[in-house]
């Protein structure tokens, strides 16, 4: 079966201040490249935005030590509204966003954080970014520059879901993030900084290795999705009378290999895209095809194929991978021109 995603590009994130989210994404995790820095009007998207068409600034922010980037997302225009509630673990939609670490003791002692031990037996920490989004740090493997950070960028996300097996549909068998590294259910001590470590949930951990096609797919390195499905209680839907982009986690987007062969599938399994540019659009610096569809409980997901990215826009120096056939990953030093914009913390 050929691939037909590659990795996490990226995690949408709803902020006020779009530059004072950068810096503390780049001063606490290391995301200090900003590929694009970008303010333009969402025109396709204004089947989430309530007929609004909504001007945004966007800054994708990568970790050249390997994972997906934040795409750090600015509304200039409406104001971008909060959840009226606190969001906790197993309401619907994507609740926190997984970080990679080679070392998450260290990492969680020089924030001054507690650890913990997840499911799967490996230590994980809980921190917030600076507007009170949640993040989960956690051990892997997958490096693309070890010794640059000893974070990362984007592994995963973990998603509140009303029925597992109906998410399974599309992240397992449709997205082919195919291992299942456990399926539990019970009461979760490492969900005591969550002040859920009392209560019933089913927790299932899907895996995705590092793929061997893909342009960027030695950058983006594996792939996790956690499902949490509460089994007591209401959950709340976290996006509910929300629009996209208003704050919090917007969207998880997976870099696509594909994108025709992705349409069809997905429509054959019974989630059409609702979005589609059809063909390159440009997102400012860079260049792509993105298509939106929903899960079962609504959450967005996007899939960008990559036509270009920029690499040193002074000089209009651009990865043009259009034309590109093969689905080999980009030499190394390629990929690493893309971290010559680092902006130090």
């Amino acid at each position: 079966m050929s691939e037909l995603i590659s990795g996490i590009q990226q995690v949408g994130i709803g902020v006020r201040n779009a530059q004072e989210a950068f810096s503390w994404y780049n001063k606490t995790l290391g995301l200090n490249v900003p590929l694009f820095d970008d303010v333009a009007e969402a025109t396709l998207m204004t089947r989430y935005t309530k007929g609004n068409v909504r001007q945004r600034r966007a800054i994708l922010a990568l970790n050249m030590a390997g994972g997906g980037g934040a795409e750090i997302w600015q509304s200039n225009r409406p104001e971008p509204l909060a959840a009226d509630f606190e969001p906790q673990i197993g309401d619907l939609g994507i609740f926190a966003v997984k970080i990679k670490c080679s070392d998450v003791k260290q990492f969680a002692g020089s924030q001054k954080l507690s650890t913990t031990q997840s499911p799967e037996g490996k230590p994980t920490a809980w921190l917030k970014d600076s507007y009170g989004n949640q993040l989960q740090i956690v051990q892997d493997n997958s490096w693309f520059k070890p010794k640059e950070s000893i974070t990362g960028g984007v592994l995963g996300v973990i998603i509140g879901v009303s029925d597992i097996d109906k998410a399974l549909k599309l992240y397992k068998d449709v997205l082919q993030i195919s291992e299942i590294v456990y399926d539990k259910t019970g009461k979760f001590d490492d969900l005591k900084e969550l002040n859920a470590d009392k209560k019933q949930f089913r927790r299932v951990l899907l895996k995705k290795p590092m793929n061997k096609t893909g342009a960027f797919s030695r950058l983006l390195g594996n792939v996790e999705i956690e499902l949490v499905q509460a089994l007591e209680g209401s959950p709340k839907t976290i996006f509910e009378g929300r629009s996209w982009g208003d704050l919090g986690f917007i969207h998880v987007c997976f870099d696509t290999l594909d994108m025709d062969t992705l349409k069809k599938k997905c429509e054959a399994n019974g989630f059409p895209f609702t979005v589609d540019s059809d063909d390159t659009f440009d997102m400012g610096e860079a260049g792509g095809r993105f298509t939106y569809l929903e899960d079962p409980d609504g959450t967005l997901i996007e899939f960008v194929e990559t036509h270009r990215v920029p690499v040193l826009k002074k000089i209009g120096w651009y990865l043009n991978l259009k034309k590109r056939k093969t689905q080999k990953p980009l030499p190394d030093w390629m990929v690493s021109t893309m971290g010559w914009g680092k902006v130090k913390a």
